[in-house]
């Protein structure tokens, strides 16, 4: 379906944090293992930030409770993203168990008062640890390291074989092997038409909207490992795609428009981005800088 050369593994790249999308993942769980068999939370990964003066509870900082006399290794850690089958006062959220990409799910305390879809959150830590103040059937997405502020994202619904969204503007992200099912809007590349931010990045044989993790790096020429590791308007393409970039898992490349290679580095052109009859309706004319 897709024309222009990709590199065969992209990571999708939220502050600190990588998800694999679209070939191998960085964690340890694979799809099936995340819907058919999830994971259970490792001892370590129990939210607890100050005792509330009990022997049997904790409380975090959210606003919820978790049992100490719960076993971590246990099936009340086990859980469905879809299904959101936690026991009562917990939900199910992607989560790290080592403290670095999320890596499978659990069940984490859901926040006296929860935030929706859509709602400025907060997260502990980086945003992979499982715990934020959004309600069940979200997580807290795009969190600043700093101020730990994100804004609140649903889940994919429907299950693992037909994942999809609610909102007709919005198409079900998957990545790190199934282990992260969003919903993020629809964009289209040539505009700019994505959050503060965020750029257009393709995932999924899609365009959606995701954080511009590109740093001081970003423009046309410069290396890339991580999907939205480019600045918007342009994409990681694979290294053969792009000139003096052997070496590099992938290189930074322009999107543009098909029949004008203005956009593009000297000695590459302007190649459509979808296959002839492939291209859904008002994405015709997008395409791809690359070496012919």
């Amino acid at each position: 379906m897709r024309r222009v050369p990709l590199p065969l593994v992209l990571l999708l790249a939220c502050s600190s944090d990588t998800v694999a999308v679209d070939g191998s993942t960085t964690g340890s769980a694979s799809s099936d293992d995340a819907t058919a068999t999830p994971a259970t939370a490792s001892a370590s990964t129990s939210p607890s930030t100050s005792t509330s003066g009990t022997d049997e509870t904790t409380e975090d900082p959210f606003g919820g409770f978790v049992d100490d006399d719960l076993d971590a290794g246990s099936s009340w850690a086990e859980c469905s993203i879809y299904a959101q089958d936690c026991p009562p006062g917990l939900r199910c959220v992607p989560y790290s168990v080592d403290g670095g990409v999320w890596n499978t799910w659990g069940c984490f305390p859901t926040s006296n008062d929860p935030v929706g879809p859509g709602e400025p959150c907060m997260a502990q830590g980086n945003g992979t640890s499982g715990i934020d103040d959004c309600a069940i059937g979200s997580m807290c997405w795009n969190v600043d390291p700093e101020t730990h502020e994100g804004t609140c994202v649903a889940f994919c619904i429907g299950g693992n074989d037909a994942p999809y969204c609610e909102d007709p503007d919005q198409h079900c992200a998957i990545a790190g092997d199934g282990v992260i099912v969003l919903c993020l809007p629809r964009c289209h590349p040539l505009e700019d038409d994505c959050p503060e931010g965020q750029g257009c990045y393709p995932i999924n044989e899609d365009f959606q909207c995701a954080p511009d993790a590109s740093g001081e790096l970003g423009a046309s020429g410069d290396p890339c490992e991580y999907l939205n590791g480019c600045s918007p308007s342009t994409f990681c393409a694979a290294a053969e795609a792009v000139p003096e970039c052997a070496g590099s898992i992938g290189c930074c490349s322009s999107f543009c428009t098909i029949g004008d290679d203005s956009a593009c580095l000297p000695s590459q052109t302007c190649q459509p981005w979808f296959e002839p009859g492939n291209a859904p309706p008002g994405f015709d004319d997008i395409g791809g800088c690359a070496l012919p």
